[in-house]
């Protein structure tokens, strides 16, 4: 039977706007396929196998979480990080997971040593918190795709030379709220600021994540049976008008 391997980093403190519901719904679109699903978690003081996992999640927290878990996983998970990336499996970073993908991120005097797996910087500069809905158009190699979410962010994130953005704003703010980007891609690893949570609205996201994370577990990419997503449709429908409305 093909199998997602899923491991999800501090779901405890990096959970904030539901974003443990993409786990959840990705491990119903397994079961409905007769795709098997593990689920395995690493909180603080642990490591994990980089090789006994396809997918590695990491959600959103607020600034004093953030603190405490970069600290953490440079020290016990950030060398396993990088070597699950080199060896095919993928990568999913919500907001706060996002930014400590970066070399820092800047909270006035204090400063937040990131992971540095992704050529990027936060800063928290003057001004408001940049909130709403979002819209962005994306291309994971199958045509342009609109992902639809909410940002809820007072840092800026700023992607360095040759840095990839996941996508262009439609409707939003985005990474800054002034260069028109969003979110990251190198590779198989995804950050992005959209909350919700993201995967229950963008099911043909969580597919691809499937088919990703089945391919690095057998080898062959999967040919995904279609499932009935007319709830999952009107969700996306809702939030991508959302963000259009402002």
């Amino acid at each position: 039977m093909p199998e997602l391997r899923l491991l999800a980093l501090y779901p405890e403190q990096m959970n904030i706007y539901a974003d443990r519901g993409n786990v959840i719904f990705l491990r119903e679109r397994c079961r409905w396929r007769g795709i098997g699903f593990s689920y395995a978690a690493a909180g603080p003081g642990e490591g994990f196998d980089p090789e006994a996992h396809d997918l590695i999640y990491i959600g959103g927290g607020q600034d004093r979480d953030q603190l405490m878990v970069a600290e953490d996983m440079r020290r016990t998970k950030r060398d396993a990080i990088a070597a699950a990336l080199a060896d095919g499996a993928s990568l999913l970073a919500v907001c706060g997971g996002y930014q400590l993908l970066g070399s820092r991120y800047q909270l006035g005097e204090r400063r937040i040593e990131g992971l540095g797996l992704a050529n990027l910087e936060t800063v928290r500069e003057e001004g408001e918190r940049l909130i709403g809905n979002v819209s962005i158009e994306v291309d994971l190699g199958s045509g342009p795709r609109v992902l639809a979410g909410f940002e809820n962010h007072g840092g800026r994130t700023y992607l360095g030379s040759g840095a990839e953005p996941l996508g262009r704003v439609l409707h939003g703010f985005g990474n800054n709220g002034k260069d028109g980007y969003e979110g990251i891609l190198r590779g198989n690893l995804i950050g992005t600021y959209l909350h919700g949570p993201l995967l229950p609205k963008n099911a043909w996201l969580a597919d691809e994540l499937i088919a990703r994370g089945v391919e690095h577990s057998s080898g062959t990419r999967p040919d995904l049976e279609p499932l009935d997503d007319a709830l999952e449709e009107a969700a996306h429908a809702g939030a991508e008008d959302a963000a259009r409305r402002g």
